[in-house]
């Protein structure tokens, strides 16, 4: 690319294109215009390793060749078929490929364009099964919702999300939502030692339900894995004890695998590892190996059968956009699960997890590195001024970001969270490529903290 037209489409981006959560008065482009496997490479035909697998939703790498034939096919056939009141052939056969391998008992899909509708369906869904359900419950309505928790940015999701600075502006236009402390494997409260942890958050949980589970219409929850809180990891078996109890005071679970789906933390989906079945699943970013928008919402049949009946009966789900169940993004979602199987993802992932875990313990005697987390192909370094506090740093000082700049002098991209510093790359992933990873890490780490 010639330097005048570089140049051209640098001011463009300054000035025409507002890039989510950036401040664009500091903005610095960087536009990548090609990219393979899990590299990257920029207008200057610079290269950098992919760490954060472009936001958390590329799967088998960058033009993956069988994903790439089939959206071509696809545009032989056709680009956009409208799910309202009408279907396709790819787009079907997703949807049965779908319930073939998510946890048991959810047998209909609803497409949508993104995680945060898939959430905002899986909200009003619940809130109108009560209402329309054999023996009305319309009382139930309320949810309840973590701290810290993120499940997207429209008015419903984010009225369930928890991230004071992402949300407390619009908090005058969002619902509210009774809300529990998040499950922290990392920061728990005094007086609590970790072998007590999820005793002690199910304990909440109880006391919440026995008391208002008669308003209550379902709690939502990101299995596993807090991811955009920092990485947040939940103990062991809180899960499990989450869905028992709502199962027990009758209300419904919604699982938010939006970033923690397909193969992320080792499994297909997060909720496999406590053998848990919940009553909503909202999928999307992986879904199509991360080439085109698509979300799913899938819930089980007894939530189906309160929204059948006549026309007149009004019991239809008035919600839909244009491009939910797009067949090109089907098309690419199909293929992304005839990879896992031919190229057995998962197993990749469990020995690439251990080589990532293998490679981040030599960061976790830092005098600035508070804890080192992770599951799967999910991990988080967490940044701080003082070990044994575990006070953070200011969040003005961007220390996590200062070792993202670093990284990306030494040819990795990553994106942080606050003072977490997040290496989330493709499944894909070699161990060269890890390596590189997290040297680019280390070095970071030690320009961010020598201050």
């Amino acid at each position: 690319m010639m330097a005048g037209e570089l140049e051209e489409l640098r001011r463009w981006d300054r000035e025409c294109v507002w890039h989510a959560f950036t401040q664009m008065a500091e903005y610095n482009p960087l536009i990548i215009e090609s990219a393979r496997g899990c590299t990257l490479v920029d207008a200057e035909g610079r290269n950098f390793l992919d760490g954060v697998s472009s936001l958390w939703c590329n799967v088998h790498g960058h033009r993956h060749p069988r994903i790439d034939a089939a959206v071509r096919e696809q545009l032989d056939r056709v680009a956009h078929v409208t799910s309202l009141g009408m279907s396709n052939p790819t787009t079907i056969r997703l949807a049965h490929r779908l319930v073939q391998i998510v946890p048991d008992g959810l047998r209909h899909v609803f497409f949508s364009g993104d995680g945060s509708c898939s959430v905002e369906v899986a909200l009003k869904m619940a809130f109108q099964y009560w209402r329309q359900r054999s023996e009305p419950r319309p009382e139930k309505t309320r949810f309840v919702a973590f701290t810290d928790a993120y499940h997207g940015d429209t008015l419903g999701s984010a009225s369930v999300g928890g991230v004071a600075r992402f949300h407390d502006l619009f908090r005058p236009l969002l619902f509210e939502s009774l809300r529990l402390p998040a499950p922290d494997g990392y920061r728990f409260p005094p007086n609590v030692d970790r072998s007590r942890l999820c005793e002690y958050y199910l304990g909440q949980f109880e006391a919440l339900l026995a008391q208002r589970h008669e308003e209550i219409a379902a709690v939502v929850v990101e299995p596993l894995v807090q991811c955009a809180a920092g990485m947040v990891m939940h103990p062991a078996g809180w899960l499990r004890g989450v869905r028992e109890l709502t199962r027990k005071y009758g209300v419904l679970l919604i699982a938010d695998e939006v970033a923690v789906g397909f193969g992320r933390t080792g499994t297909m989906f997060a909720c496999e590892q406590e053998s848990v079945s919940p009553d909503f699943l909202c999928l999307a970013k992986g879904l199509t190996g991360g080439y085109l928008a698509m979300s799913a919402t899938l819930t089980t049949t007894e939530v189906w059968n309160a929204f059948r009946g006549t026309y007149a009966d009004l019991k239809t789900f008035f919600h839909g956009h244009t491009f939910g169940g797009n067949p090109l993004a089907a098309a690419a979602a199909l293929a992304t699960l005839d990879v896992f199987e031919e190229e057995a993802t998962l197993a990749n992932v469990a020995t690439q997890s251990a080589f990532l875990s293998e490679q981040l313990a030599r960061l976790a005697d830092h005098p600035h590195v508070g804890d080192v987390r992770q599951r799967g192909l999910i991990a988080g370094v967490e940044l701080v001024r003082d070990r044994a506090s575990r006070q953070p740093y200011p969040w003005s000082e961007r220390r996590g970001q200062r070792v993202c700049d670093e990284a990306l002098r030494h040819g990795v991209w990553l994106r942080p969270l606050g003072n977490v510093v997040v290496v989330m790359p493709p499944l894909s992933i070699r161990q060269e490529e890890l390596c590189r990873i997290t040297q680019a890490v280390e070095r970071g780490i030690a320009v961010a903290t020598a201050d």
